[in-house]
């Protein structure tokens, strides 16, 4: 079970941290903000308490596991959840192994960016024979999945494969181009709740069905959710991780701290972050409040590695302007550990020699978090007793549960992304998309240009 340590959030652990009467001040808010909440019922919750979804990807096991490899098409939230699972939950050298050793479970892929050197490269990886390609679209009109879709499409044709057994959506349940395919074609297709948005989908088929392939249980990952979701109804905010969550950033973003940095110590743990990113910026990122004035509000996340950046971003942390919160993710237990062996007797190594390496590393965000501290940076731990489906779900949870609590202070709709809308009209103009050939967009007046 995840633990949560908000101390260097506060007084007097951190000079100008949040106070006993800040706190309290914002306490009926948070409560407020935890029923209307859960009176709500969003889709992140809904997804958890209706079988459907998690049996729809266990009825289809056993197909699955005739394939050697599992190729996920998709981008933001309908990969980046998968990603940071995969990552957490199998060993960093899972697709070198034999399939055996992969206990019959699938090497796993993911097509996201279209950068075509890492696009061929994937493709060049994987027979398509053995190979099942999972396109993942909710609105099934996504330029970069249809691209990568239609890429996959001509490498089954050529090598004279049939689609519908090679091929399975996950999309909206009634409406959208894949959808439409795969009435027509006879291609499989799971559903991404029609009240679920992407970035909040990783506990539907969106990512039960990348983990599952991998290996992950995903009861355990529900289950893990589930628990943590009673937590967050809960309207104590001393025992609600997620409510406290959202008053600390809350409380300190009025101080000025509006940048939110995660920084995991484990590599594994790191996908992580980059899930929390989009589920922050493209939640709490907006232009307009609810009753429609212009705000401009957000909270900007950053994503650092323990023990990597502190050798490239803590020096600015420390020092630098003071704007930021920084939460740590800690495992208490790894899978492995590596003895430093005394090799040299100097003083200036000798005190690593009978060491672990997982003692230095946890030694090193301690360090980290107290200097910290002693600079008036706050800072909060999330602590994994070790890292498995259980508390990944846990996370996924408070994380979600967290964002919409967010979106009700802010006083923003944290379910809807207009900003990145745009930018997709002008991307379909430019590609000759038909009923976009007149879209409007500003070129430079005053150009700039250095060859």
């Amino acid at each position: 079970m995840l633990r949560f340590d908000f101390s260097f959030m506060f007084e007097p652990n951190t000079p100008g941290g949040i106070t006993d009467e800040e706190l309290c001040s914002i306490k009926e808010r948070i409560v407020q903000s935890v029923e209307k909440t859960v009176k709500s019922r969003p889709g992140f919750v809904n997804v958890l308490f209706d079988r459907i979804y998690m049996d729809s990807v266990e009825d289809i096991r056993q197909w699955v596991l005739s394939f050697d490899n599992l190729v996920v098409v998709g981008i933001g939230g309908s990969s980046l959840g998968a990603v940071a699972l995969a990552n957490a939950l199998t060993p960093p050298d899972w697709n070198y192994l034999s399939k055996q050793e992969r206990s019959g479970y699938l090497r796993i892929f993911f097509l996201e960016n279209v950068d075509p050197d890492q696009a061929a490269a994937v493709l060049d990886e994987v027979d398509p024979r053995e190979t099942l390609f999972n396109v993942i679209s909710k609105s099934g009109s996504t330029a970069e999945c249809l691209a990568h879709y239609q890429v996959i499409r001509g490498l089954l044709q050529i090598r004279g494969l049939k689609p519908s057994e090679h091929i399975v959506f996950t999309t909206d349940p009634r409406k959208g181009f894949l959808r439409q395919i795969s009435r027509d074609e006879k291609i499989l297709a799971l559903d991404i709740p029609q009240d679920l948005g992407g970035r909040f989908s990783v506990l539907s088929p969106v990512g039960l069905l990348p983990a599952m392939a991998c290996g992950v249980d995903i009861k355990a990952l529900i289950d893990g959710a589930k628990d943590a979701y009673l937590k967050c109804a809960d309207l104590n905010i001393e025992k609600n991780p997620a409510a406290m969550m959202a008053a600390c950033h809350y409380l300190h973003k009025e101080k000025g701290r509006t940048i939110s940095v995660m920084m995991p110590y484990s590599n594994k743990l790191f996908s992580l972050a980059d899930w929390f990113r989009q589920l922050w910026a493209e939640s709490l990122g907006k232009k307009y409040s609810l009753d429609g004035k212009v705000i401009n509000e957000g909270l900007t996340p950053i994503k650092a590695l323990g023990v990597v950046d502190q050798h490239s971003q803590i020096q600015l942390y420390n020092e630098g302007p003071d704007d930021k919160t920084i939460t740590f993710l800690e495992v208490e237990s790894f899978d492995r550990d590596v003895l430093i062996p005394a090799v040299h007797h100097q003083e200036d190594i000798a005190y690593l020699g009978g060491k672990k390496l997982a003692d230095l590393l946890k030694s090193e965000l301690t360090g980290t978090e107290r200097s910290l501290a002693m600079n008036g940076r706050p800072s909060m731990r999330v602590t994994f007793p070790t890292i498995n489906a259980y508390d990944m779900g846990q996370f996924f949870m408070y994380y979600e549960f967290t964002t919409a609590l967010m979106g009700d202070l802010l006083q923003i709709n944290p379910y809807d992304q207009p900003g990145v809308e745009l930018g997709k009209r002008i991307t379909y103009s430019l590609m000759g998309r038909k009923g976009f050939e007149v879209l409007k967009f500003p070129e430079p007046v005053k150009k700039v240009v250095i060859d």
